[in-house]
């Protein structure tokens, strides 16, 4: 059941504050910095209600990084079963939709995958306004096989039988929900940099001997780790740092790359700021919260030509975009003889410009107060019953009509 008070305000419907209702199941990692970010830079402007779950990445005095203001949720019908219980996901449809009658939100936010999927079956979208924010669509960040392509079937049913407006973290992220729905727009994702510069100031660069490059993030399919470690092979005269691990560690095996595991925070950082490049070769991103950061830090970026990553680095502008590991390990070579010192001045200027929480921020109070004062359009018309029919369904059933659609296909 859901926690918190959630009496609808007295007074007139036009001069009370717009509600808004987040909802966020993946409340942790990146994700939870996005939300726990957006929801504090709201409650100025907005009623800001957020509806969650307690995942093992969350941290554990969650309730120190939110606003007061904030009124917090617990659903608990969002467990780690969620997307295979169908007893479950029914539960979590109707705990939702108790939410929302006693919330009675104006605008209801849906971020990530889970809470995307069961969330758009749950709400409508028809006397109110649904946005719905992938965070990177899973069935580009995992890679290509069967379970991705249902993914990437389930988004684009969803996406056509849906009122939400999808809105994504960067320009070619929105190109992607293109493909997928009529309704859709971008706001960049921005980091703190008041809280990012204060982390930063009494941190002390840990510096190598070599000339080193690193990156951060688990070990897994979406950040193609094998690639960096050819990448590490393709120049042994630098160091290679992996701040991280994971189940594809295994494949980290140059002898000039280190795997550090996991660090505190202020270790990162001081590797980081000790550290010459940065690389972000994955298969794809929302925009990376590590990527903003290293360009604030004014690190040489190199970055691989995906979903997020392009959008942000622009290829001997302020970083460098490859497409192989040759090219990754050319541009080091070269920045070995001369450091190419425009770019990550270049891109430091972006971050102060655009890629931050005080842009993003007006930005955003710019976007709800827009959407709430219009009605949005109805989807495409023979497809609604699919929507209705799929409203009764749980996620995990939902998952099993993909499959057969996708068959069927």
């Amino acid at each position: 059941m859901y926690r918190g008070n959630l009496m609808e305000n007295v007074g007139d419907k036009q001069n009370r504050r717009i509600k808004i209702l987040m909802v966020c199941e993946a409340f942790g990692g990146g994700v939870f910095t996005y939300v726990s970010q957006l929801c504090n830079d709201m409650v100025d402007n907005f009623d800001v209600y957020l509806a969650y779950a307690i995942r093992p990445q969350t941290p554990k005095n969650y309730k120190d990084f939110l606003d007061k203001r904030v009124h917090l949720i617990e659903v608990e019908g969002f467990s780690s079963k969620s997307i295979i219980s169908i007893s479950n996901d029914r539960k979590v449809i109707k705990e939702l939709r108790t939410i929302e009658e006693e919330v009675k939100p104006d605008i209801i936010h849906l971020h990530s995958s889970v809470a995307g999927g069961i969330g758009r079956l749950a709400f409508k979208g028809k006397d109110k306004v649904v946005v719905y924010t992938p965070h990177g669509y899973a069935h580009i960040l995992m890679g290509p096989d069967r379970k991705t392509k249902i993914y990437g079937l389930m988004e684009k049913i969803l996406g056509r039988t849906s009122n939400a407006i999808t809105l994504t973290c960067c320009e070619s992220e929105d190109e992607v929900a293109a493909t997928l729905t009529k309704r859709h727009t971008y706001i960049e994702t921005g980091v703190n940099l008041e809280d990012l510069k204060k982390q930063l100031d009494p941190i002390k660069p840990v510096r190598q001997d070599k000339f080193t490059v690193f990156t951060l993030g688990r070990a897994t399919v979406q950040k193609q780790p094998a690639l960096f470690n050819h990448i590490a092979e393709l120049v042994p005269e630098a160091d290679f740092l992996w701040i991280g691990n994971g189940e594809l560690e295994n494949e980290l095996t140059a002898p000039n790359l280190t795997v550090t595991g996991w660090k505190p925070r202020n270790e990162a950082l001081a590797i980081a700021k000790g550290a010459d490049a940065f690389i972000l070769c994955s298969l794809g991103e929302a925009i990376a919260m590590s990527l903003i950061e290293n360009m604030f830090i004014k690190k040489l970026i190199l970055v691989s030509d995906v979903m997020g990553n392009k959008s942000v680095i622009h290829d001997g502008v302020n970083g460098y975009v490859c497409h192989t590991a040759e090219e990754y390990a050319d541009r080091i070579h070269q920045a070995m003889k001369s450091f190419p010192e425009p770019l990550p001045e270049q891109a430091y200027q972006d971050v102060l410009n655009i890629y931050n929480t005080d842009v993003m921020k007006q930005k955003y109070i710019k976007f709800y107060t827009e959407i709430a004062s219009r009605t949005v359009e109805s989807g495409e018309g023979g497809e609604r019953d699919v929507s209705e029919e799929l409203a009764l369904l749980s996620f995990g059933e939902w998952m099993g009509y993909a499959t057969e659609s996708m068959v069927a296909a």
